[in-house]
């Protein structure tokens, strides 16, 4: 299996690792089948993600892509961070391997839940927003 420069990078230097205390959101995401966990923790101030940190449970694409989304998001705005695709993350890591595809659905899914998180903290319902949150198959 190959993987690319990028991906080896974020996962031997993860950026962003960590708990932010007083988080504004926090998302966790699971997939049973290969068992990785993401945990995303969200601080937003006026509308803009002014930090973004990460804690996964996971193999190498789980953790080069959770530490690639969080550099997405970080300084953009809550409409920025909702576009995010799991292609996009694939693509800024210049590719994954097939079978790690779902690693990246799951960053993807990972901040979308802690962003409905911190619409649930305002007493707003995230669904319209942020939309189903769904376990990524395998």
């Amino acid at each position: 299996m190959m993987y690319s420069e990028k991906v080896l990078d974020h996962f031997s230097n993860p950026r962003n690792v960590g708990e932010i205390e007083n988080a504004d959101g926090v998302g966790e995401i699971g997939n049973a089948k290969c068992g990785d966990i993401m945990k995303m923790y969200l601080k937003i101030d006026n509308g803009i993600i002014t930090d973004a940190k990460f804690k996964t449970f996971g193999c190498g694409a789980a953790i080069a892509t959770s530490s690639m989304a969080t550099e997405l998001i970080k300084g953009q705005s809550i409409e920025d961070a909702l576009k995010l695709t799991n292609d996009a993350v694939v693509e800024a890591l210049d590719g994954l391997p097939a079978v790690k595809i779902h690693c990246s659905v799951l960053a993807e899914q990972a901040v979308r839940s802690a962003l409905s998180d911190y619409y649930t903290r305002q007493g707003i319902d995230p669904l319209p927003i942020v939309g189903e949150i769904k376990e990524p198959e395998e």
